[in-house]
């Protein structure tokens, strides 16, 4: 079978060229970290200002190749990124001690009810709304890592040994209480099956880096480190896990879904102290990915 006919969906140039657009700012950020910073930093402030508005270009590509473009998606994904690099570029003349400005809770805030709400997923084709996500990552990725410098974000993929054992070792502490728990609740529910081991694997990869990554660049890089400067370690933490927790309340739901929520506030401790033991999100997105993982694959 076809790529096109598994997906449902035809797969052109188009769609390979977005995807490939969509995903060099996140993969090049988090490889090669120090040497965009630089290019950023050489640019005229105009200039640095503008680049994100590049950002619309897969959204041209996808939504005219499926017949769906309209102007007013075009200009939204062409003038937020902006906006936000504004905002942070902003934030960061005022905030020589990065301790934290109300400009970058705003940034966060839009960004995390964007995604949390599906305000843009209309934007898109059926089944391709993960563009909007990943887009608006790539945003925020230019505004706080490249154009704001925010420091002990831990947003470096080049995996270590101790980011395996950290995540390793905080989804061995809170897979047996979760499974516990969500049996009891009712939300999880064993399935003994064992997939091939290549989609084992590539349900991993996809999951660590569509999902986790992300995710955790979000909360634990970005949110999370935030609130230490404010709240400190203890209670950011807790603050950043019960936020994380709310995100999931209408996750498979027509209504609040307090398990899901339960459970991810108590994943969110177990993430955030993955994250925290070196500031690597590579470590705390490999906790995710384990937990949704063998959610996925034994316990939906």
């Amino acid at each position: 079978m076809s790529l096109s006919g598994a997906l449902g969906f035809p797969v052109g140039p188009a769609l390979w060229i977005a995807a490939a657009l969509t995903l060099i700012p996140l993969l090049a950020a988090a490889f090669f970290s120090p040497v965009l910073t630089g290019w950023v930093e050489g640019l005229p402030l105009p200039m640095r200002l503008a680049c994100p508005a590049t950002l619309s270009v897969p959204y041209v590509l996808v939504a005219t190749s499926f017949g769906v473009f309209r102007w007013e998606w075009f200009a939204l994904y062409a003038l937020l990124p902006v906006v936000i690099a504004g905002l942070l570029w902003q934030a960061k003349q005022a905030d020589r001690s990065h301790v934290g400005n109300w400009r970058d809770f705003l940034v966060l805030a839009t960004l995390g009810l964007a995604v949390d709400l599906r305000w843009f997923e209309r934007a898109w084709p059926p089944h391709l709304a993960i563009f909007s996500k990943i887009l608006l990552l790539d945003a925020g990725i230019y505004g706080f890592i490249l154009l704001r410098q925010f420091d002990g974000v831990g947003f470096d993929l080049r995996l270590r040994v101790r980011d395996l054992t950290t995540g390793l070792r905080e989804f061995g502490w809170y897979a047996p209480m979760a499974i516990a728990l969500g049996l009891a609740m009712g939300f999880l529910h064993l399935h003994a099956v064992w997939p091939r081991l290549s989609a084992l694997v590539l349900g991993y990869l996809f999951t660590f880096l569509f999902i986790a990554v992300p995710e955790e660049l979000f909360f634990r890089g970005w949110l999370q480190n935030l609130l230490e400067r404010r709240l400190g370690r203890t209670s950011a933490l807790l603050v950043t896990a019960l936020l994380f927790g709310l995100s999931h309340f209408n996750k498979r739901a027509a209504h609040f879904n307090w398990r899901y929520v339960v459970l991810a506030v108590i994943a969110g401790i177990f993430y955030g102290r993955a994250w925290r033991r070196d500031r690597r999100v590579g470590a705390s997105a490999i906790t995710h990915a384990c937990v949704d993982t063998v959610w996925a694959l034994w316990l939906r």
